[in-house]
C-alpha cells in the first residue's frame, strides 16, 4: 500500500485520530517502553537504541567467535529514482520495521521477510531548501503512530498499521529555509523536534507537540534574544521563558537571523530529566559581521522537557567562524572516579575536540583533541573554552571582494559530523567515526535575504592524507587516550553501534558494513551492500535469534560540499536498500 501526502479534511483527520490512537492497545508503544528501550532486546523504539544514545546492545548471541558466519537474510529496495542519501536508523516493534528514506518517505516492512507492508511518500513542494541532501534520519514511535519530519518542515503522524495520515502539522516556513531531517523523540508524552536551516539565516528552535494531535505545547528558540513560550489550547499561557537579552552576544539585529538550528535532533537523560540538544552554526559564516559569542549557536543545551526552559548550556565554539556547528549528539554515561559515580555526558565536536561534561549542570570536566590536526585553536582553557589562533581565522573582506584565505583543520564538514558514535558499557570506550581533512576558507560580504543561502564565505575541502580520510577511533573518555584506530580511504559518514558480543559495527561510503573487535580494533567481518552505508546499524532479537539491520545508499553532504574530497568519491554509486543479517539457526544452536 502506497500513500502520498494529500491533505485530508479536518473532520476526517479528527476521525482518524480517534480511530488510530485508542486509549489502550497491546501493540501500542508506551512511555514505559520508550524509557526501557535501552534494556530491551526484542524491539527498538528510540533513535539511539535507548534515550541516552549509547547505541549499545546487551545481546551477545552474535560475537567475535561466530561473526564470520553472519549473512544476509533479506534486502528490500526503496525503489523509484530517489536513490540517494539513506541516513536513517530502523525501528522495530512487534515484528515490523519502520524506516525513513530520502525525499521524506516512510516504509513499514515485515522484519522476518523484508516484505513491504506500506509506504508513505510526502508530497514535497518544488522549492524545498535542504542544505545537505534530501535525507531523513528516522521516525518516532508512540501509541499507534509513526511520526517523522519532512523536508518542507512538517511533522506527519501515520497510523502504524496502514500508513495513512492521522495528522499533519507545519512547524516552520520552508520558503524561509526551514526543513526537518532529524528523527523526533517522544518524552513523557511530548513529541520533541528541532529544525534545520542554519545556512539560510533562520532562527533555530526546539519545540514540543502533543503526539496525539500535533498541538503545540512549548517552543524554545535557540538564538539568544528570542523568548520561549508554553501553550495551552493554542495560546501562550505565560509571559514567556527568558531567551536572554537581545543583542547581548550578538551585534545589532543579527540575532533576528542568527541560525543556531538544532538540526540533528536530541537525546534525553532520565536520571536528570533533561533533554540534551546541540545547536548549529551562527549565521552568517562570516564571523567579522557578528562580534561576540553569539549564543546559543555552536552549543550544547540541556532543557526541561516540561516547558523548554534552558537549564544549562555549554558553547564549544564561541564566535564560530568555521561553520563547526555544535549539533553532535550528547551521550549520557556514568563512570567511577575517586569512589564516586560521575554523571557525565560526552560529545565529539566538529571542531576536533572531544568534551566530557557534568550532565547535571553542564560544567566542563575535560576535553582533548580526537583528530590528528587542529589549527584553528591552540587548545582549551580550564573551562573548556577554545584558545583561538587568530592567524587561522579567515580575514574580513574589508574593501575587497573577499578577505584573506586561511587553511584550517578540521574542515567545516567536521572532525565528526552528524554520524552518531557509540559507547560500550563493557569496555568503557567510545567508538567515534571521524575524518582527517582541512579547508581553504575565506570570508565574503553578504546580506540576509529570506530563503537565500546566508554564508558570506567560500571554501575548498582537502584531504590531509593520500591514503585515508575516515578513521574509526576507540577513545577512553576518562583519559583521552586513543586505544585503537581503523583507517578508511573515503570519509566516514555513517553511524556506529556496539554490542556485548565485543563487536563494533559501522559502514563505509565504499559500500561495506563492517564489524570490529571492540577491544582490539581488528576487523572481523564485512559485507558489500552495493552502495555507501550512511545509516546507523541496529541489532535486536526475534524468535531467539539476533538480527542486524542497516540502510545502504550513498549521498549526503560529502559529494555536495566536499571540494577536492568530492573527487575521491565521485564514482560511488547511489542507492536505496535496507539490509538485514543473522546467523544460520544451526550455528546459533551450537553456541
Amino acid at each position: 500500500m502506497k500513500h502520498s501526502g494529500l491533505r485530508k479534511p479536518l473532520v476526517l483527520s479528527a476521525l482518524c485520530t480517534a480511530m488510530f490512537f485508542p486509549a489502550a492497545s497491546a501493540l501500542a508503544v508506551t512511555d514505559k517502553e520508550i524509557l526501557d528501550d535501552v534494556n530491551s532486546t526484542n524491539q527498538i523504539v528510540t533513535n539511539g537504541m535507548g534515550l541516552q544514545g549509547q547505541r549499545y546492545s546487551t545481546l551477545d548471541i552474535l560475537n567475535t567467535d561466530n561473526i564470520k558466519d553472519l549473512r544476509p537474510v533479506w534486502a528490500m529496495s526503496f525503489g523509484g529514482e530517489k536513490q540517494r542519501g539513506q541516513q536513517a536508523q530502523p525501528m522495530i516493534k512487534d515484528g515490523v520495521m519502520y524506516v525513513t528514506a530520502s525525499y521524506s518517505r516512510v516504509f513499514a516492512v515485515d522484519a522476518r521477510t523484508g516484505k513491504e507492508l506500506w509506504q508513505y511518500d510526502a508530497r514535497l513542494p518544488d522549492d524545498i531548501r535542504p542544505c545537505c541532501d534530501v535525507i531523513n534520519r528516522g521516525v518516532a514511535l508512540y501509541g499507534d503512530l509513526v511520526i517523522f519530519g519532512t523536508l518542507d518542515a512538517k511533522l506527519v503522524a501515520l497510523n502504524k498499521d496502514t500508513g495513512k495520515v492521522v495528522w499533519r502539522k507545519s512547524v516552520a516556513d520552508h520558503k524561509a529555509g526551514y526543513s526537518i531531517t532529524a528523527a523526533p523523540l517522544v518524552i513523557n508524552g511530548k513529541l520533541i523536534t528541532g529544525v534545520s536551516g542554519g545556512e539560510f539565516g533562520v532562527v533555530g528552535k526546539i519545540e514540543a507537540y502533543d503526539p496525539k494531535n500535533g498541538e503545540l505545547l512549548w517552543t524554545r528558540p535557540t538564538v539568544e534574544g528570542h523568548m520561549g513560550y508554553v501553550y495551552k489550547d493554542g495560546k501562550a499561557v505565560e509571559n514567556g521563558i527568558s531567551g536572554g537579552e537581545a543583542g547581548k552576544t550578538w551585534p545589532g539585529d543579527l540575532w533576528k537571523t542568527g541560525g543556531a538550528a538544532p538540526w540533528l535532533g536530541g537525546l534525553y537523560d532520565p536520571e536528570t530529566n533533561l533533554l540534551l540538544f546541540g545547536t548549529g552554526n551562527p549565521a552568517p559564516w562570516n564571523s567579522h559581521l557578528r562580534p561576540g559569542d553569539n549564543l546559543y549557536s555552536s552549543s550544547r543545551l540541556a532543557l526541561n522537557p516540561d516547558d523548554g526552559t534552558i537549564k544549562w548550556h555549554f558553547q564549544t565554539t564561541p564566535h564560530d567562524g568555521w561553520d563547526f556547528d555544535g549539533v553532535n549528539e550528547v551521550v549520557s554515561f556514568n563512570y567511577q572516579e575517586g569512589g564516586k559515580t560521575i554523571k557525565a555526558a560526552a560529545t565529539a565536536d566538529r571542531n576536533g575536540f572531544f568534551y566530557v561534561l557534568d550532565r547535571t549542570n553542564g560544567k566542563f570536566i575535560r576535553g582533548f583533541p580526537f583528530v590528528d590536526k587542529i589549527t584553528w585553536a591552540k587548545g582549551l582553557d580550564k573551562n573548556g573554552r577554545p584558545i583561538y589562533d587568530e592567524a587561522n581565522r579567515p580575514g574580513a573582506p574589508g574593501g575587497e571582494t573577499k578577505g584573506s584565505s586561511v587553511f584550517a583543520a578540521p574542515a567545516f564538514l567536521g572532525a565528526k559530523n552528524w554520524m552518531p558514535m557509540a559507547y560500550s558499557q563493557d569496555t568503557g570506550l567510545f567508538y567515534v567515526p571521524s575524518n582527517e581533512w582541512g579547508m581553504d576558507i575565506w570570508n565574503e560580504g553578504i546580506a540576509y535575504k529570506k530563503g537565500a543561502a546566508y554564508l558570506g564565505a567560500g571554501f575548498t575541502i582537502r584531504p590531509l592524507n593520500e591514503d585515508y580520510i575516515g578513521v574509526l577511533r576507540a577513545i577512553d573518555p576518562k583519559t583521552g587516550k586513543e586505544v585503537w584506530r581503523h583507517k578508511n580511504f573515503a570519509p566516514l559518514w555513517g553511524g556506529v553501534m556496539t554490542t556485548k558480543g565485543n563487536l563494533v559495527f559501522t559502514g563505509t561510503p565504499e559500500g561495506f558494513l563492517q564489524a570490529f573487535n571492540a577491544k582490539t580494533g581488528d576487523k572481523v567481518w564485512e559485507f558489500q551492500t552495493g552502495s555507501g552505508v550512511l545509516g546507523s546499524p541496529v541489532t535486536w532479537e526475534m524468535d531467539g535469534e539476533q538480527y542486524v539491520s542497516v540502510l545502504s545508499g550513498w549521498g549526503g553532504a560529502v559529494p555536495l560540499w566536499g571540494g577536492e574530497v568530492a573527487k575521491r568519491v565521485k564514482n560511488f554509486n547511489q542507492g536505496g536498500m535496507l539490509w538485514t543479517f543473522k546467523l544460520p539457526k544451526d550455528l546459533v544452536a551450537k553456541r
